[in-house]
């Protein structure tokens, strides 16, 4: 998990107890999966037996960071920061302990706090003097921005500085030395350390991880449906577990040795299995598991496993032993309505899928089932003349319509 690190750092750790931070970006009232790095860095800190500070930014989410970014972010208002704020926090307490009675206790700032009584003359005064432009334009998140077409605003110029300050602020007035966070993010870190030496005297550290990418080369953390989020209100348990289970063996393998805590020999034992076996798909189901436990609990888990088997049950399973509990509850499964009249006296498949926004066009629904690539009630829908009538109907009212390996729709007939 760590990609670069300042010289001095594993012997701080070493030496005592160290409060240490990372900053998460308030953008959205929940983190998503590309957070669980960070967070993951800070439980390690805390088993470890470190202190870690959690830090939001409140203040640094009003102007938005550069770093990897080919474009200026929209700045947020204060109601907006505020709920983004709490439900940040939220989640990061399902993670971290924060019972005061732990020497080690997790701590939660936002950087507002401090930021919001500081003028901009007081701020140019006591930190800008310190940082020389030559020094700030020598990081690679500024180059890049400045060489491009959009070049840079000033605000944008000033974050590292006000980020700097951060770590500034938290060391002075917490003992925190130590700040984490990105690998995108070692430019602004070093700022902060610089701060603290020019300012201060002092001596702090860093360290960051990779940013997480796909063997594939596509983002990580996006599926059909957009972001993977910790909420299980944005992402359903259900999609959540899904989304590791459908990784490949290249990246379950690199995944597992990050977002799990199991034991170096366990993953070795893991991977062996795994490619000795790979139908299997040991990996991916073991790091489903343990992430989906770790962010929503054992019962979700329980839960995602049950809806997944009776979705993915074979074409043999007979739909008609689902119940209509069964057919509500799925997660994972885009439900819609369909006028009865329109099936009394039966309708095509082809309009029936079209109709129903199953497809976009009658031509899509017609080459799907052509290349046998839908099932209505878990049976293969055979001939394009197929005719859906009453009778099909599961509970005299819906139909299970499935379009590929992992598409599934329930229709509501009323």
């Amino acid at each position: 998990m760590i990609q670069d690190i300042m010289p001095g750092t594993e012997e701080q750790l070493n030496k005592e107890i160290t409060s240490a931070y990372i900053g998460f970006d308030p953008t959205a009232d929940s983190l998503h999966i590309g957070s669980l790095v960070p967070i993951l860095l800070l439980v390690h800190l805390q088993k470890a037996g470190h202190k870690p500070y959690a830090l939001v930014g409140g203040a640094t989410g009003m102007v938005g960071d550069p770093s990897g970014k080919s474009e200026e972010r929209n700045m947020l208002s204060e109601d907006i920061l505020a709920k983004n704020v709490a439900g940040v926090k939220a989640q990061l307490e399902k993670f971290l302990q924060f019972d005061p009675s732990l020497p080690n206790a997790a701590v939660m700032v936002n950087n507002f706090d401090w930021f919001k009584n500081i003028s901009f003359l007081d701020f140019i005064r006591d930190a800008g003097k310190h940082i020389t432009v030559n020094y700030m334009m020598a990081k690679d998140s500024v180059k890049k921005r400045l060489e491009s077409d959009n070049g840079m605003s000033f605000t944008e110029f000033t974050y590292q500085l006000v980020q700097g300050y951060d770590f500034y602020w938290l060391y002075k007035n917490k003992n925190c030395k130590l700040q984490m966070g990105g690998s995108d993010q070692w430019g602004n870190i070093v700022t902060g350390t610089e701060l603290i030496r020019r300012k201060e005297g002092g001596q702090a550290f860093a360290f960051t991880c990779p940013l997480i990418k796909k063997a594939d080369g596509t983002k990580f953390g996006k599926s059909e449906q957009g972001n993977i989020w910790l909420d299980a209100a944005k992402t359903s348990p259900y999609q959540f577990y899904q989304f590791w289970l459908n990784a490949s063996d290249a990246d379950a393998e690199a995944w597992i040795k990050i977002f799990t805590f199991l034991t170096r020999h366990s993953i070795n034992d893991l991977i062996k299995t795994n490619t000795e076996n790979p139908a299997e798909r040991l990996l991916q189901k073991t790091l489903a598991k343990e992430i989906t436990v770790f962010v929503h609990g054992t019962e979700e888990y329980e839960k995602a496993i049950e809806t997944t088997a009776k979705l993915f049950a074979s074409q043999n399973a007979s739909a008609e032993n689902l119940s209509e509990d069964d057919l509500n509850n799925m997660e994972g499964i885009v439900k819609t309505d369909f006028s009865k009249e329109r099936l009394t006296e039966g309708m095509d498949v082809i309009n029936f899928l079209a109709e129903t926004q199953i497809f976009t066009s009658k031509g899509d629904a017609r080459k799907m089932i052509q290349g046998g690539g839908v099932s209505i009630n878990r049976k293969k829908v055979e001939t394009v003349d197929m005719k859906i009538e009453s009778s099909l109907l599961l509970h005299h009212k819906y139909l299970l319509v499935q379009k590929g390996k992992k598409n599934y729709y329930l229709i509501n007939v009323n």
